[in-house]
């Protein structure tokens, strides 16, 4: 461990190392990234994995798709396979209400630049004859969409910034933030004193408990979600489906499994980690309904992880107005790891230049929550 930094990042997931990457691409030297435990031990690496550009935000659309465009070409800039597979994704509509939704989000995402259709049921039946339509009253799909390995994704920004020469600290806990006169001045770690004046919190599930060591109130809180995968069959599921109404989203990774998770029906906030037979219970029926050939599919195993949540189920990215130079990347409502890319490249040119040059994320700072605020839907 360095004994200053230009800049530290506590969080070592995939939002706080695509920030550190961001940053040693630009230059900055002297970054120094602290996780308390292993790459990819947090919800990076208990995330489902899917990439989507299908919101009722426009902020969520624009930075999606400018995370698709980095996703692209990830095997060649951070230099590792991800897994990445552009299968699309279905999102079915249920209701009368969410059809009226569905049709003004096809609407703005396509002001927004985004190749999306609307399918009626017959048209889903045809491009995908193995979906129950009877209860579907319409889908919209687009085919940028799609999903990767988020444990490899982490890794691999992690091994890049080693190349790179940035400090890596694994298993090194950030224990507090020192500020004096509103400036950061140091941190303190398990493995010892930092100076620093600039630090970025990308503590996912920890976001809250990081904002107050540095004398920051954030709104985010933690909520546990539970996911299974089967065995592996043959392929058959390109895209990822998601059902908002039935309150699940499931797709097919590379080696045949069939990933799929659901929110809890009444989750409790902090940081459980544990799973319940009652989340198989609800899952089983259901996804046995949608997608009858899973009848006979064995469930491998579960696990769950931590959505770290904000009001308005979309990120909060800015820099605090009472602490100069204390930026925060949070509550990304279980979608950090489809966003990272683009919002490790926002932050890092805050850092750099002051303001975001590519995507413009000012409408996601913390004072957002003073006035009325509009509530991403598009979430399970």
């Amino acid at each position: 461990m360095i004994s200053r930094a230009s800049v530290v990042i506590i969080g070592g997931g995939i939002v706080g190392t695509s920030i550190a990457f961001n940053l040693a691409k630009m230059g900055v030297k002297d970054i120094s990234i602290f996780e308390k435990s292993y790459i990819s031990s947090g919800s990076t690496g208990r995330c489902g994995g899917g990439i989507r550009q299908q919101w009722t935000s426009p902020m969520n659309v624009r930075l999606a798709m400018r995370s698709v465009e980095i996703f692209r070409n990830f095997k060649r800039d951070v230099g590792m396979d991800i897994e990445y597979y552009q299968g699309g994704y279905l999102l079915l509509a249920n209701t009368d209400e969410e059809v009226i939704d569905f049709e003004n989000n096809v609407k703005m995402q396509r002001d927004e630049g985004l190749d999306v259709e609307i399918l009626t049921p017959r048209q889903i039946v045809e491009r995908f004859p193995f979906i129950n339509v009877e209860d579907v009253k319409m889908g919209t799909w687009c085919p940028t969409d799609g999903h990767a390995n988020p444990q490899i994704a982490n890794i691999a920004y992690a091994f890049a910034l080693k190349r790179m020469g940035v400090d890596v600290n694994t298993h090194t806990t950030v224990e507090d933030i020192y500020v004096q006169n509103n400036q950061i001045i140091g941190v303190q770690t398990s493995k010892g004193y930092l100076k620093t004046n600039v630090v970025v919190n990308a503590a996912g599930g920890f976001s809250r408990e990081v904002g107050v060591m540095g004398g920051v109130e954030i709104p985010t809180h933690s909520e546990r979600h539970q996911i299974l995968v089967t065995e592996g069959v043959n392929h058959i599921l390109d895209p990822m489906v998601i059902s908002f109404h039935n309150n699940y989203y499931v797709r097919q990774t590379m080696h045949g499994s069939l990933v799929m998770g659901q929110s809890d029906k009444n989750p409790v906030q902090g940081i459980d980690l544990g799973h319940t037979i009652e989340f198989l219970e609800e899952m089983a029926p259901k996804m046995v309904h949608d997608f009858p050939f899973m009848k006979h599919l064995h469930i491998v195993r579960q696990w769950s992880g931590a959505y770290n949540v904000s009001p308005d189920a979309q990120p909060i990215i800015g820099e605090s107005r009472d602490v100069s130079r204390y930026l925060f990347a949070v509550g990304f409502s279980g979608h950090g790891f489809m966003l990272a890319p683009a919002v490790g490249e926002a932050v890092a040119e805050m850092i750099v230049y002051g303001s975001s040059k590519t995507v413009d994320i000012s409408n996601l700072s913390i004072e957002r929550f003073k006035k009325k605020i509009k509530r991403e839907r598009n979430v399970v």
